[in-house]
């Protein structure tokens, strides 16, 4: 099975203003995700300054465009993608 692990961190110091309209839109993008079946999992970073996120099924250029799509990219410090191969 196909994994890829996505590592969004935030920049905190340029928040917006509106920002808690854009976790509303965030949070239904990622609901839609789930239930599509492509996100796995996703936690949030304890320092609250981003996002693991796990696709499931999916290619690593497949998961980079979804990515763009989400409310907190244009927000996004840094995002790093690695491929994941699961151990049985």
């Amino acid at each position: 099975m196909n994994r890829v692990q996505v590592i969004l961190t935030l920049d905190m110091e340029n928040i917006p203003s509106n920002f808690p309209e854009i976790l509303k839109l965030e949070q239904e993008v990622v609901a839609k995700w789930k239930e599509e079946g492509v996100l796995e999992h996703l936690f949030l970073r304890h320092e609250k300054n981003g996002a693991v996120l796990i696709f499931k099924e999916v290619e690593e250029e497949q998961v980079k465009e979804l990515m763009k799509t989400l409310p907190f990219y244009k927000l996004k410090k840094s995002v790093e993608y690695y491929n994941l191969i699961q151990q049985f």
